[in-house]
């Protein structure tokens, strides 16, 4: 019984021994704390700054409106100008298409007047042909031989038909001139048919349909004009939009967050005169959170990029898995120029390690714990087992 007590005893010592070597010599920082980059919002144009008022460590959220700036006395002339120049052009194809539009309606009323006019025509042709064949018909029912027809060919035309300008007083002529007639007449109505009016031989058609013609050469040339005042009317509108863009940004405007993060400090009061490219604003970026350390130099050389870690915040159970991302080594002080958290003076006499701890990164603002401590182990320790069972 009493050498059971005495093993026992001994077996607890060499316990409690490996615990507490295992604890120390495991690879461990020797300080931890929570960081992320810092971004520097500058002033786009020069102006007047207004800043809302924000207690320092606000949150911010990616497009928020964080300050504005405007410029009052911005140089509008070579846009007024543009304006101006838009608007003559603009004037210049309204006349235009009212010109053309005026066109068209003329063209439109003498074409209706060359259909009446072909319509009339063709009555008219019509008419004329068939009292033409009627005398004819007269004539060649009146014939009788030499003397006798003669006779009764000059009582038919004087007594049936009345004689019509150019017609010959020589009655031997009478039969052919109808004949003449009957066949010149037939010819001007078949070519009125297909749209040609022969008129002594000067003329195929109407007036109104002529002047139409010309009038569609004039709304050609129109045409033309309207489309090169479109164009340039889309040129100046184009010049006109680029400028104005280019005022714009001269003016000013609203300056939004580029990321969701922390106010962390403000460069420039509100109401004061600005620059361009004068630094206003400097917020803390929650989406690139990391954990910056230092380790011994034992540890330091038996990392490696990419290996796995493990991140404890103080005071808390939790344990975060992180990978290391950079090895920075021995007084490493420039790279925490952009940082929100700068290094002690006794972090920059040992060895420099930046680890990135995604789960922190995906808490998003509520993950941004700026400032707070912890430590990275790098090695499992012995009572890795009882902490995982610890809330």
């Amino acid at each position: 019984m009493r050498y059971r007590r005495l093993i026992l005893g001994l077996i607890a010592i060499v316990v409690a021994l490996w615990i507490i070597v295992g604890e120390q010599m495991s690879g461990a920082s020797a300080d931890a704390v929570v960081n992320a980059p810092v971004v520097t919002v500058r002033a786009t144009v020069a102006g007047n700054l207004s800043v809302p008022s924000r207690q320092l460590g606000a949150r911010t959220a990616e497009g928020e409106v964080i300050a504005s700036i405007k410029d009052p006395v911005v140089d509008r002339i070579r846009l007024d100008d543009l304006l101006m120049e838009a608007r003559l052009e603009e004037a210049t194809r309204a006349q235009i298409e009212a010109l053309l539009a005026e066109t068209m309606a003329s063209r439109d009323a003498l074409l209706e007047r060359t259909q009446i006019f072909r319509a009339r025509r063709l009555e008219e042709l019509g008419s004329r042909l068939s009292h033409a064949e009627t005398r004819l018909a007269i004539l060649e029912a009146s014939g009788a031989p030499a003397e006798e027809g003669q006779e009764r060919l000059l009582d038919v035309v004087e007594q049936g038909a009345e004689r019509l300008p150019g017609e010959p007083r020589l009655d031997g002529l009478v039969l052919d001139h109808a004949r003449e007639r009957v066949e010149v007449l037939q010819i001007a109505l078949q070519a009125a048919e297909e749209n040609v009016f022969l008129g002594d031989g000067y003329n195929d058609s109407p007036n109104a349909e002529q002047r139409a013609v010309e009038l569609a050469s004039e709304m050609a040339a129109l045409q033309t004009r309207l489309t090169e005042a479109e164009t340039r009317v889309a040129a100046v509108g184009e010049r006109v939009d680029r400028e104005r863009l280019r005022v714009n940004g001269l003016t000013g405007g609203d300056i939004r967050s580029p990321v969701t993060g922390l106010l962390w400090e403000v460069l420039e009061a509100d109401g004061v005169n600005v620059q361009r490219g004068d630094p206003l604003l400097r917020l803390v970026d929650c989406q690139a959170t990391m954990v910056t350390a230092s380790v011994t130099e034992r540890i330091y050389n038996s990392l490696a990029v990419g290996d796995a870690a493990r991140f404890r915040l103080g005071g808390t159970s939790t344990v975060y898995d992180a990978t290391v991302a950079r090895l920075a080594g021995s007084g490493a002080e420039t790279i925490y120029r952009n940082l929100a958290v700068a290094p002690s003076q006794r972090h920059l006499e040992r060895y420099d390690v930046t680890l990135i701890v995604p789960q922190l990164g995906q808490l998003g603002v509520e993950g941004c714990m700026i400032g707070r401590t912890g430590r990275v182990f790098f090695d499992g320790r012995p009572l890795d087992w009882l902490r995982r069972l610890l809330p």
